[in-house]
């Protein structure tokens, strides 16, 4: 039983637009699929300012540079790889900040105390899809000049008090990689409030050429393209069936797992009036529950059933960044608290009741 399972459009619906490539010859660079696909997630997500790319990771790099980024940048250590990486690429020290033992996100109570002259911007992670602290974060960026910068890795269509998730901060990255809901097999976008940004996003990503005897900017190759495009329209087809098979897939496992001893599931803020059914975890906390998380994790591995430790280990902890004055543990108690008791479970829309019961199963022991 997998962790998850990339929706997939049946090959006839693939290469209907697939057609309009081959038909085109025109496979990249901003081709009429790339186009559509751009407008069409506009709609979908309630947005104005959207830009495509190659993958999540390309589009947060050009979103740092594209912000100006220098110095130092606030960021959680609770979160996958690359949102540290893109920062380092950008030659930025990361300066890590502890987490909310609530919703797992960066704590805002805590991110002043981080904040020092060298520091230009906040680099906050929307994690399981549950949003930062977002109005918060924006005072305190306002009051010391700061740009903010999201990884909404998780949150693709997310809606705080109905307002889509990209509509906060300067910049907003989404992932399109194939284990993500809505999906273009490798993909990503950045989304951002001001439209200003658009054209220099766009530059950035396209080698920074304006035209053929123009280059402004020191760009990167980020373009997504034609055929990648192409899977993305086929799978906005599905989405929303997906989406509703996640959301009542998400009401069982919470059900299923209510009055559980030392086992907490997910749960959304209460200002989420669109969730993003990205991931379902549960915390377990071994003292109430009998067990720790590495215990369960093993077990259910054993049975076939492939859970993940999301995420552990910190990125503080990586042998790569934990030399740095903000990664070390006694300033990140929560943080080294949570990475070691969070599990994810299968989520995805296909799971049976008997699926459900047999994974739930396990942590009743």
């Amino acid at each position: 039983m997998n962790i998850t399972s990339p929706l997939l459009p049946s090959l006839d619906t693939f290469n209907k637009y697939l057609a309009i490539a081959w038909h085109n010859k025109w496979l990249t660079n901003n081709g009429q699929l790339h186009q559509i696909l751009e407008k069409r997630l506009c709609e979908k997500i309630r947005t104005t300012n959207l830009s495509l790319f190659n993958n999540g990771t390309v589009a947060l790099l050009v979103g740092i540079k594209a912000l100006r980024l220098t110095g130092k940048v606030v960021t959680t250590p609770f979160t996958f790889p690359a949102t540290i990486h893109a920062l380092v690429w950008n030659r930025i020290e990361p300066v890590f900040c502890d987490i909310s033992e609530t919703d797992y996100n960066m704590d805002v109570t805590k991110l002043e105390n981080v904040i020092t002259p060298d520091t230009t911007g906040i680099l906050g992670v929307h994690v399981y899809g549950n949003p930062c602290a977002v109005e918060m974060i924006h005072e305190i960026a306002k009051i010391y000049g700061l740009r903010v910068i999201y990884d909404g890795a998780h949150a693709f269509g997310v809606e705080i008090d109905s307002k889509p998730i990209t509509s906060y901060g300067d910049v907003t990255m989404l992932s399109f990689h194939a284990t993500k809901l809505f999906h273009t097999a490798e993909g990503g976008a950045l989304g951002y409030a001001d439209p200003e940004l658009k054209s220099r996003i766009d530059y950035l990503k396209n080698f920074g050429i304006k035209n053929e005897e123009e280059v402004i900017f020191p760009g990167i190759n980020g373009k997504m393209s034609e055929v990648h495009a192409a899977l993305g329209l086929s799978v906005l087809e599905l989405y929303e069936q997906e989406y509703e098979n996640r959301a009542t897939v998400f009401r069982k496992y919470t059900n299923l797992l209510e009055n559980i001893p030392g086992v907490i599931p997910l749960r959304y803020n209460s200002n989420v009036t669109r969730a993003s059914y990205q991931y379902f975890v549960v915390r377990i906390i071994p003292e109430e529950a009998g067990f720790n998380r590495d215990e369960i994790y093993r077990k259910m591995r054993s049975a076939g059933i492939n859970v993940r430790k999301y995420f552990f280990p910190l990125a503080s902890n990586y042998n790569c960044y934990h030399h740095l004055p903000s990664a070390r543990p006694e300033i990140l108690p929560v943080a080294n608290k949570i990475s070691q008791q969070m599990l994810a479970l299968p989520f995805y829309g296909a799971l049976t009741d008997s699926d459900l019961e047999k994974i739930v199963s396990f942590l009743k022991t």
